[in-house]
C-alpha cells in the first residue's frame, strides 16, 4: 500500500511501483469526462456563532485549495474535516463521489485508508510494548524464527523498531513485477505469509537494516505476525478491541476479503495505464494490504483516531515520545521534508511547526490522510481518484496546510521548529518539477 502516489514518473508500465497505492495516470479525455459529471463546487459550511474569532473562518484559503483538485487537476471529488479546539468542526467537499449517479462529494462518506492503517498497526505494537510482552529493540526472528531467512534477509538483524519505522531494509512486494498490472489481481486473496516470501525473492532494496529508510508494506506485515504471536489472537482483532471500538470508530472496519465497500461511501476512480479511461475501482479485494493497509474508514473517524493518539489516549507518553522520533524520508517514496517515525510521519507547515499523520492511497483510486497540527487542529482529507501530475500532489498538500495554517501567521517551512530525528535533519522542501517524473512509491 502506498501513502500517496507521487506521479513524478508515472508511465504506463509502472502503474503502481511499492507500498499500497496505484500511479495511475488518468488522460485528458477521461479527466474532461470526469469533469462535465461533477455539481458545482459546494459551499463550505461552518459553524457562523465561531466564524468572527481569529482563525475560525470564513475558510476561504481552504476552500480555494480544495477546489483546484477538481476543478483545475480534474480529479472525481474531494472533501476535508476539520476540527479545532476552539472553533469546533467544519467540513468541505467539491466533485462527485459516485460519477454514474451524479451524487457530489462530501466529508462523511467511507473509503479505503490505504496506508493510514500503519498507523492503528503500530499503535498496538507500542501499546504491547507499554505493557512489557514486546521489546522495540528485540529481533524479530525471537518471535517469528525463520521467517526472514535467506537471499541476504535475516530476521535475526532487524529489530521491531526497525519494521515500524521502515529501516529493516526489506523488500516490497510490491516491488514485484506481477504488481506492475495490479488490476489483474484485483479479486484475488492473499496471506500475509505469502505476500512476506514473494518479498524475500526480491534483491534487498538497498541499506542493510538500521540504516536507512525504504518504505515498505512488508514491514507491516511482519509486525501484524509479531502481534499475533504475542497475544495468540490476529492483528485486526487487536486493533479492532484496542482502538476502533473504546474510540467509537463506526465507520472503521476491516473487510477481509469482501471486495465491496459496506454503508456510505464514495466511488474510487483511476486509470489501469497512461492512456486507458476512468474505471470504477470500488471494488476491490484488499487482502494484499493487511494491517499494512486494508483498513476502510471515514475523515471524522480519522480525525478521531489522530486527535486521541496525538493527545495521549492511547499510550503512555513513554512510547508516544519513541513513536515521535523520526527519520528523514525518502522523498521519492513520500514528499521532500517528510520524515517518518513508528509509523507516524511529520511533515513541516508554511506557518511553522510541523502536522503529525498519515496519508494512505489504494489502487482502485481513494486516498485518505489524517493529521494533527499545532494547537490540536485536526484534518483529514478524503480524494476517490489519485492524483496524476505533480501540480495535483502539490495541490493535494496544500489542503492539507491551509486546514492547518488558516488564521495562523505564515513562517518559512524550514522553521527552527520542524522536526529533527535522532537520525539526519529533513531535506528543505522544493517546488515540485513536473518536467522531472517520477513515481514515489507510497502505501496503503
Amino acid at each position: 500500500m502506498r501513502l500517496l502516489h507521487h506521479p513524478r514518473a508515472a508511465t504506463a508500465t509502472a502503474a503502481l511501483a511499492a507500498a499500497l497505492a496505484l500511479a495511475a495516470s488518468g488522460s485528458p479525455a477521461s479527466a474532461s469526462a470526469g469533469a462535465s459529471a461533477r455539481p458545482a463546487a459546494s459551499a463550505h459550511p461552518f459553524a457562523a456563532e465561531t466564524a468572527s474569532l481569529p482563525g475560525c473562518g470564513p475558510h476561504t484559503a481552504l476552500h480555494r485549495t480544495l477546489r483546484r483538485l477538481t476543478e483545475a487537476d480534474g480529479l472525481a471529488g474531494a472533501a476535508v474535516g476539520v476540527t479545532d479546539p476552539v472553533c469546533g468542526r467544519w467540513n468541505d467537499a467539491t466533485g462527485t463521489a459516485d460519477l454514474a449517479a451524479g451524487r457530489p462529494m462530501n466529508a462523511r462518506d467511507r473509503l479505503r485508508a490505504g496506508s493510514v492503517t500503519k498507523t492503528f498497526t503500530a499503535t498496538v505494537l507500542l501499546q504491547l510494548a507499554a505493557e512489557h510482552r514486546v521489546d522495540l529493540d528485540e529481533p524479530v526472528a525471537r518471535r517469528l524464527p525463520g521467517l526472514i531467512a535467506g537471499n541476504g534477509h535475516d530476521g535475526r538483524k532487524i529489530t521491531v523498531r526497525q519494521l515500524l519505522r521502515h529501516t529493516s531494509g526489506l523488500p516490497d512486494y510490491l516491488d514485484a513485477p506481477e504488481w506492475q498490472h495490479v488490476e489483474r489481481l484485483r479479486y484475488r486473496h492473499f496471506t500475509p505469509r505469502e505476500l512476506i516470501a514473494r518479498a524475500l525473492t526480491l534483491p534487498a532494496p538497498g541499506p542493510p537494516a538500521g540504516s536507512g529508510f525504504h518504505y515498505a508494506t512488508t514491514n507491516y506485515l511482519v509486525a501484524g505476525l509479531v502481534i499475533e504471536q504475542v497475544t495468540g489472537r490476529s492483528a485486526e482483532s487487536e486493533v479492532t478491541r484496542r482502538i476502533i471500538r473504546p474510540l467509537g470508530l463506526r465507520d472503521t472496519y476491516w473487510p477481509g476479503d469482501d471486495p465491496r465497500l459496506r454503508g456510505p461511501h464514495s466511488h474510487s476512480y483511476y486509470a489501469p495505464g497512461a492512456d486507458a479511461a476512468r474505471t470504477d475501482g470500488t471494488d476491490w479485494n484488499m487482502t494484499f494490504g493487511g494491517v499494512g493497509g486494508a483498513l476502510v474508514s471515514s475523515p471524522g473517524d480519522l480525525e478521531r483516531f489522530f486527535g486521541a493518539l496525538l493527545d495521549g489516549r492511547l499510550l503512555p507518553p513513554e512510547q508516544l515520545a519513541q513513536m515521535r522520533r523520526t527519520v528523514a524520508a525518502d522523498p521519492d517514496r513520500l514528499w521532500p521534508g517528510a520524515r517518518y517515525g513508528l509509523g507516524l510521519i511529520s511533515s513541516p507547515l508554511p506557518c511553522g511547526g510541523v502536522w503529525w499523520g498519515h496519508a494512505g492511497t489504494v489502487p482502485g483510486g481513494h486516498r485518505a490522510l489524517g493529521a494533527v497540527g499545532p494547537g490540536g487542529r485536526r484534518v483529514a482529507v478524503a480524494l476517490n481518484e489519485v492524483p496524476s501530475t505533480e501540480q495535483a500532489e502539490a495541490d493535494f498538500r496544500a489542503v492539507v496546510e491551509a486546514a492547518l495554517c488558516e488564521g495562523r501567521p505564515s513562517r518559512s517551512p524550514a522553521s527552527p521548529h520542524a522536526p529533527r530525528g535522532h537520525d539526519t535533519a529533513p531535506p528543505a522542501p522544493r517546488a515540485p518539477d513536473a518536467r522531472n517524473p517520477r513515481t514515489a512509491k507510497e502505501s496503503a
